[in-house]
């Protein structure tokens, strides 16, 4: 198993008037971890529902690809969403049940279900199975859902923002969780989120959404190299930036460290160093605010 692919062709998910995702085309490689990226309101969630079958399209179409099930549209196709696993925020558990309940179920649906899995990460996040989920802390029942969704080891798993619950060490645990096994279990996983700096280690490829359509998407190690950073001494470091975009700007003393967009060509480079300048990458987090338009005073 190497994962499932995704084709979205012209998709379009209105609420009334409303586009929630809008016109969009789009391509997800199998077997990859790709970071779902955009602020608030940015169609991330619908989506993610959408790819998941969980909501159908009001316009074009969604498209899941693999050599075991063809290509598909995943809306009421019980086959493909057996093989889609979508892990929200808010948890889509039924309260009432026990979490050992919750388990079985899973093992139901899932056909590459791995209860050992599932038994060992919930000791790993002290999940109590034998607990109901409405006695659960909100940081325990986010624990349960990315249990779900790595045990279910689904060959598309996509994790919506579900993690927001736990604590920065459960954070991290979660992901040193899911590494672990997608190396050992290759397969196409998703990250929603709007936590960019701790993810983007993780990520492989990028897509960014704002209000419901694309923005960009890219290699992660491609992005990064739309940017730089240039620490010097001000008045040159103001010299060499003047005629880029300058997403950020830190001074302590006569020393200043700006942050620019765009590719630093071998002139301006070679430039730089003979100046003394130091030139570095951009953080994921910046181009991410610029590009989506979140930042003001950018030059």
């Amino acid at each position: 198993m190497s994962g499932l692919g995704v084709r979205t062709e012209q998709l379009t998910v209105r609420f009334g008037d409303v586009p929630a995702v809008d016109s969009l085309d789009l391509r997800l490689a199998p077997g990859k971890i790709h970071g779902l990226l955009g602020r608030n309101g940015s169609g991330k969630s619908t989506l993610a529902a959408t790819l998941a079958g969980f909501r159908a399209p009001t316009g074009g179409r969604v498209l899941i690809e693999g050599d075991e099930i063809g290509s598909r549209e995943p809306y009421e196709d019980a086959v493909v969403t057996s093989r889609v696993c979508l892990i929200r925020e808010s948890g889509d558990l039924v309260d009432s049940a026990p979490v050992r309940h919750v388990l079985g179920l899973a093992s139901s649906l899932r056909p590459y279900w791995n209860a050992e899995l599932a038994g060992e990460l919930l000791d790993k996040f002290e999940v109590p199975v034998r607990q109901r989920v409405q006695k659960l802390s909100r940081g325990k029942k986010s624990a349960l859902g990315v249990v779900l969704g790595i045990a279910s080891r689904a060959p598309l798993t996509i994790f919506d923002e579900s993690y927001l619950g736990m604590d920065v060490p459960s954070r991290n645990l979660f992901y040193d969780a899911l590494l672990a096994d997608y190396a050992e279990f290759p397969r196409t996983i998703v990250l929603s989120t709007h936590l960019v700096s701790e993810v983007s280690s993780l990520l492989e490829e990028v897509v960014i959404l704002d209000r419901g359509r694309l923005v960009t998407q890219a290699p992660v190690d491609s992005l990064r190299g739309r940017g730089a950073s240039i620490v010097g001494p001000a008045t040159l470091v103001d010299e060499l930036t003047a005629d880029l975009i300058v997403l950020a700007e830190q001074r302590l003393g006569g020393t200043k460290s700006t942050t620019v967009l765009g590719d630093l060509d071998d002139t301006l480079l070679a430039k730089a160093r003979a100046a003394g300048l130091e030139v570095g990458p951009v953080g994921l987090q910046e181009l991410f605010v610029h590009l989506t338009g979140a930042k003001e005073g950018a030059r």
